[in-house]
């Protein structure tokens, strides 16, 4: 079992202004890493997707730039964008609330100066509807997605996936459906890669009335329950957690239950954070990497480490780091959306 974390509150890094003035109603913040160590943080604002951009050691954002007007964006509750990057491609997906309940895909090449697309990733009309994904890029630059898909009676897990750097995505493939009829229905389900280019994506299920964390590993034959306990909840949380793997390709999992954050390997251990909700974690040279929320607050922490408050009143918060080191955490505060660079 990992060691728990010590509770020491330290002094926050300083943040940067990632949306300047007019952008105050810019929520969900997700974050991808170049080579170059630009740091891409994707959003929402009202029906409109956004870019902004940090290059290696500069100390302000880029002026946001417009990725595409939306009809009916997704956002809220950790729905809205998710970012990545294949070689040298950014791309974004996000959910259409309307009656098509599209997934769509948007690409740039030249370090999201403009956009091509959008694709449509689901592949029946309305699936996608709730709004609750995940998206990732492999080493050998295949991008994967998975959500919630609603094409058939109750909520069942799907994935798609790109080998040509978003331009196309591959025929929809059921991933898991629960024996009791559905999966939790609005947690967001979230996808990694290892180094060997195998895909392992976690959700919450919904089995015999608890609503617990499941991994399914690469050989997608069948889903493993995380922790010790279960859950028992007549509702959905809605609290996704995340999944990241370190150089030594060991793969921690943060995640919700009850009123606590945990974090796990791809079994029954697991190692107590504290209170709260909405978790994210990363692993960059020095290991793993967390971010939560506890009330309003948003806190930060290695395993066996010092706690950091990064926000006292903040929201959504997210956390990545490039192969080498770059580590990026970003969270919407009072304002607009704010990011800390740990290491550039």
């Amino acid at each position: 079992m990992l060691p728990v974390l010590a509770l020491t509150i330290l002094i926050a890094p300083v943040a940067l202004d990632v949306t300047p003035v007019g952008f105050e109603k810019a929520i969900e913040p997700q974050i991808a890493i170049d080579h170059d160590h630009r740091a891409y943080i994707a959003y929402g604002m009202g029906n409109q997707l956004y870019l902004s951009t940090l290059g290696k050691g500069e100390k302000e954002f880029d002026r946001p730039t417009k990725v595409a007007d939306f009809p009916n964006l997704m956002v809220g509750m950790r729905r809205g964008p998710r970012i990545a990057i294949s070689g040298g491609t950014i791309v974004i997906a996000a959910v259409d609330s309307g009656m098509d309940g599209a997934l769509r895909a948007y690409r740039s090449t030249n370090n999201g100066k403009s956009w091509q697309g959008p694709v449509t990733v689901n592949d029946q009309q309305g699936s996608a509807r709730e709004g609750l994904m995940g998206l990732a890029s492999a080493p050998n630059g295949t991008i994967a997605c998975v959500w919630l898909d609603g094409r058939l009676r109750g909520t069942r897990l799907y994935y798609s996936e790109s080998r040509d750097m978003g331009a196309t995505w591959s025929r929809n493939r059921l991933v898991y459906q629960s024996p009791s009829g559905s999966i939790c229905e609005c947690c967001h389900p979230t996808i990694a890669f290892d180094s060997k280019n195998r895909a392992w994506i976690m959700f919450r299920n919904s089995l015999d009335g608890n609503r617990d964390m499941y991994l399914v590993g690469p050989d997608a034959q069948s889903a493993m329950r995380l922790g010790r306990d279960s859950w028992k909840l007549s509702a959905c949380p809605m609290d996704g957690g995340m999944l990241a793997f370190n150089r030594d390709g060991e793969v921690r999992a943060i995640w919700r239950r009850e009123s606590n954050v945990y974090l796990s390997g791809s079994g029954e251990n697991e190692t107590l954070i504290g209170p709260g909700k909405q978790p994210w974690i990363a692993s960059d040279t020095k290991g793993f990497i967390a971010v939560w929320m506890d009330g309003n607050r948003i806190l930060s922490a290695r395993p066996g480490g010092d706690v950091q408050e990064l926000s006292a009143n903040g929201n959504d918060p997210v956390v990545c780091a490039s192969p080498d080191g770059k580590l990026v955490l970003a969270s919407w505060a009072e304002g607009g959306i704010r990011a800390s660079v740990l290491s550039d």
